[in-house]
């Protein structure tokens, strides 16, 4: 479909309702329902008659029976980001922003895509899986001690760095493991990388402006990216030309990878070494008006209505 039967359908479909989809039942429920207000105003601002729908409670036959055609995601994490609502849209034939089933799951899930970017020589840190069934039995220490003796610890399918932890010590990688079990039955243990963060948001298929985050927490992990007012955001990133056109053509191979499409964020680190770890690629980000894909739009020179405006048009096909 050419640039202008593109604007002509987003014309026609300025004049149905768009729906977003937000809230919903996952541990990240509140960051979505910040996202879903603020992209629904965005979209208000762009010309878009919106419903917001908080998918809690509701079934999605729901949407049907409203002649819903088109959705926003808005939901962040387990049942809006991995997949299923995914495929159940499509089985309902309600077309809907962001990656299709399989990009989304794979995305989703920290340990496939680890193997993803092994397998297509994309630079990660090196990593172990323990599952819960296996636990009982595990050698803690000497899981610790072939990951260097320092390691971060995560869920397998969960995002905005729910359950997540630094061990340094056998004892606080037992502790931190069952504080990750309470959460997924598959755990993530990744070498620590030490070193500073960097997100690069991808819209189709371009790299937008490279941020460094920057907290004095240990790690970037919730409070910093959603409580605390010391992280700071540098974008432009700092990085020489030539280093960040690098990250950004590793982070669109790594968001081509996993099967993610139309819009989202990859994270990576660079190591005391100067080496480049990708982190993971996340479909459906955070969307409020402070988030990382926002402020890296605005750098680009879209304002936050305009940005949502484009997610909409690259789900268009």
């Amino acid at each position: 479909m050419s640039i202008s039967q593109k604007i002509t359908q987003l014309t026609e479909l300025k004049k149905e309702t768009l729906a977003v989809l937000y809230g919903g039942n996952s541990a990240e429920r509140d960051v979505s329902l910040k996202s879903g207000k603020a992209i629904a105003q965005g979209l208000e601002q762009a010309g878009f008659n919106v419903r917001l729908i908080d998918t809690k409670d509701m079934p999605l036959t729901t949407l049907v029976s409203q002649n819903i055609k088109h959705v926003f995601i808005a939901l962040h994490g387990r049942g809006g980001e991995d997949g299923c609502l995914q495929g159940a849209l499509e089985s309902l034939d309600i077309s809907y922003t962001g990656s299709n089933v399989l990009g989304s799951a794979l995305s989703m899930d920290k340990v496939r895509s680890k193997q993803i970017f092994k397998a297509c020589d994309i630079p990660t840190a090196a990593f172990s899986v323990v599952t819960k069934a296996e636990f009982c039995e595990l050698d803690v220490e000497q899981q610790l001690n072939a990951l260097g003796g320092k390691v971060m610890v995560k869920p397998a399918h969960e995002g905005s760095s729910i359950g997540m932890a630094m061990a340094d010590s056998p004892a606080k990688l037992h502790n931190a493991l069952v504080e990750a079990f309470g959460f997924d039955g598959d755990v993530l243990v990744e070498a620590w990388i030490d070193g500073p963060e960097y997100t690069v948001a991808i819209l189709g298929d371009e790299a937008l402006p490279a941020i460094h985050m920057e907290t004095p927490r240990e790690f970037y992990d919730y409070e910093a990216k959603y409580q605390s007012t010391s992280t700071q955001y540098h974008c432009p990133c700092g990085l020489s030309e030539k280093e960040e056109a690098y990250i950004k053509a590793l982070s669109l191979k790594a968001f081509k990878a996993t099967g993610a499409s139309g819009w989202g964020r990859v994270d990576l680190m660079q190591d005391s070494e100067g080496h480049w770890q990708l982190l993971e690629v996340n479909t459906v980000p955070g969307m409020t008006q402070t988030s990382l894909v926002p402020k890296a739009a605005k750098v680009q020179g879209l304002t936050f209505s305009e940005l949502v405006e484009r997610i909409v048009l690259l789900s268009i096909s």
